[in-house]
């Protein structure tokens, strides 16, 4: 029952909260210790009360992922999970995560809260809503960076990361909608009602315009933000950035994936290098500068 709780948690889906570090990193922060350290307590606090939020999610869609080709085989929906276990799970974790939060600092647990309230406004009505259902999912990333800086003493983040994080989550989103699209066109006994507000070609034109943007926005962001080295070497990392929305485009049209954004990340080996690689080139921007 443990390992069935723990999966319901989805502790894969964790990897969205990493972007707490984005401060950290970039404010050039990551080895002092006790930034660092409070940036962990507040990962583990988003951690837990999202989480809590799957449990209220995978709740309310009971009946609906019983009909999902996929989503059938979640504990809650396969029934290996009993829904009285969800619930008690849920009221331990959001406390648990809560307590942390007021711990840490006013900031921090006011963008918590901020995102506890979104994501259940989600998990109830909002996911219902084509666009905007896309538009609150890249609110929660938002939000985790958010939470990051309110964690440390700030003076070199840049504004240009929350442009860059708002279009790639739409990106990984609006993806994420197409893959489940062909999965329901091959399974007609199932249905989620906020598809029925999409088109393939409609959500191919927002692909085609966010990746774009993208892009254009973290090109700009390498060699006009303030807060970086002026040897403009952060251009170097341009590339990884095109070829990992290239490489997801090629994921969600040639092989129809997309439909567990973090999955593909933690799965498909060339996404994952070139994550660790722009990662890799970042930390040597931006803390070994030549």
């Amino acid at each position: 029952m443990i390992k069935l709780l723990i999966k319901a948690m989805r502790p894969k889906q964790w990897i969205k909260n990493l972007l707490i570090y984005a401060a950290l990193v970039f404010d050039q922060q990551l080895f002092y210790l006790d930034p660092f350290l409070r940036t962990t307590a507040g990962f583990i606090s988003f951690c837990l009360g999202a989480s809590a939020i799957y449990l209220v999610n995978d709740l309310v869609d009971l009946e609906q992922d019983k009909l999902h080709p996929v989503k059938k085989n979640r504990p809650l929906a396969s029934g290996k999970l009993d829904p009285r276990i969800a619930k008690i799970a849920i009221v331990v974790l959001l406390i648990i995560s809560i307590s942390i939060g007021f711990s840490l600092s006013t900031g921090f647990i006011a963008v918590l809260l901020t995102y506890l309230v979104l994501t259940l406004l989600y998990s109830f009505k909002l996911k219902h809503i084509p666009i905007i259902d896309v538009l609150v999912l890249a609110t929660g990333y938002v939000l985790r960076v958010t939470a990051g800086v309110t964690l440390i003493t700030v003076a070199r983040f840049s504004p240009w990361m929350y442009m860059c994080v708002t279009l790639l989550a739409l990106f990984m989103g609006l993806g994420k909608r197409r893959a489940e699209m062909v999965l329901m066109a091959q399974n007609a006994n199932s249905s989620r009602r906020v598809l029925d507000g999409y088109t393939i070609p409609f959500v191919d034109q927002l692909i085609a315009i966010v990746s774009s943007t993208t892009i254009i926005a973290y090109a700009l962001y390498t060699f006009s933000a303030e807060n970086l080295p002026d040897n403009y070497l952060m251009m170097l990392t341009i590339p990884f950035v095109i070829y990992g929305i290239f490489r997801y485009l090629y994921l969600i049209h040639v092989e129809n994936k997309g439909g567990a954004p973090e999955e593909l990340v933690l799965t498909d080996k060339p996404l994952m290098a070139t994550g660790i690689l722009w990662g890799l080139s970042v930390i040597v921007v931006l803390y070994f500068p030549i």
